[in-house]
């Protein structure tokens, strides 16, 4: 009668897991040093979200207990912000409002992404990259720390599509390698 519950409590288990997951390839240190990826907040914010979207992309259109995971794992990231808010220092009356704008951008992010991965379109993917992760006024011209990054994310989806839905989604996701290209910065 009450197996729901459980049921809950499993997939907020497995949502945090997953998150953990999310974060810790976030926080590659190649992305900074390599690949170009500005080294500020909203740096570490758009790797955030590039690396969730891969997970929850492959959980889309999936079952349900995937897409329970799915929505406890973009409650996390929004409670991830909100925490991350408050220990910034930003004022009680301005943390909604600052959430909410970095949960829109998780959504716009994704459906950018998911509709270049979906067109098979590559220049269109690093053009997304350009402009959401290195310049966002600009996405021309796309540098190679894009089109790199781009390369990472086609990577990246690749092996979650060939991962077990099971293996995906209780807190393993296969994320590629970060792999440098030839005309990307000298290592530092």
């Amino acid at each position: 009668m009450f197996s729901w519950i459980n049921d809950r409590r499993s997939h907020q288990r497995t949502a945090e897991h997953l998150y953990g997951a999310v974060v810790a390839q976030a926080r590659q240190p190649s992305f900074f040093t390599h690949l170009g990826v500005p080294d500020t907040l909203e740096g570490r914010y758009e790797m955030i979200v590039l690396n969730l979207f891969l997970v929850l992309d492959r959980l889309r259109g999936e079952d349900e207990p995937a897409q329970s995971i799915s929505r406890r794992l973009t409650e996390r990231f929004v409670t991830d912000m909100d925490d991350c808010m408050r220990e910034l220092g930003v004022g009680d009356l301005k943390v909604p409002k600052k959430v909410k704008r970095a949960a829109a951008g998780l959504y716009d992010r994704i459906q950018d992404y998911h509709n270049a991965m979906a067109g098979n379109d590559e220049e269109a993917l690093a053009k997304a990259i350009q402009s959401n992760v290195f310049t966002p006024e600009i996405a021309e011209p796309i540098t190679s720390d894009a089109t790199a990054l781009a390369d990472y994310i086609r990577r990246s989806h690749a092996a979650m599509a060939h991962q077990s839905l099971r293996d995906a989604s209780t807190g393993t996701p296969r994320f590629s390698d970060i792999v440098l290209l030839q005309t990307n910065r000298a290592n530092p």
